[in-house]
């Protein structure tokens, strides 16, 4: 079940995807095994954008992700923002295509996503630690 809620989630953001053609398949098949089917993930949750960029800021300033993540995070995963692993079709469509599309990197040198990503819960800044 998991992957057909996957192709429909990862179509709502791209065009290509959006195609229901056997291309269409085929593409989606292998993304899935190169981005592979879940993802190690962190992000830091706020309801106003205003807070989401304060946090942003200190990202950039050099603060690690936990830190922030403890400090500005309005979820539940606000001990560090660790959302351990995920897997395709259990994340909402922007937050999912995001994480897919970051590279694997480390808390005290994190690459996330600039500008945030809003969802239907708020304003994220998502980082990935690990994929498979």
């Amino acid at each position: 079940m998991p992957p057909k809620k996957d192709a429909k989630g990862g179509s709502k953001g791209k065009d290509a995807g959006g195609k229901k053609g056997g291309a269409g398949a085929a593409e989606e098949k292998g993304k899935e095994k190169k981005g592979g089917n879940a993802v190690k993930v962190r992000h830091i949750l706020c309801e106003k954008q205003g807070k989401i960029l304060e946090a942003l800021e200190k990202l950039k300033a050099g603060q690690k992700f936990p830190e922030v993540a403890a400090a500005y995070s309005e979820d539940k995963a606000r001990q560090g923002g660790d959302l351990g692993w995920q897997i395709r079709g259990a994340m909402v469509g922007p937050f999912q295509d995001a994480a897919f599309a970051l590279p694997i990197s480390t808390v005290n040198n994190p690459i996330y996503t600039d500008p945030p990503i809003k969802t239907k819960f708020g304003y994220h800044i998502i980082m990935v630690e690990g994929k498979k």
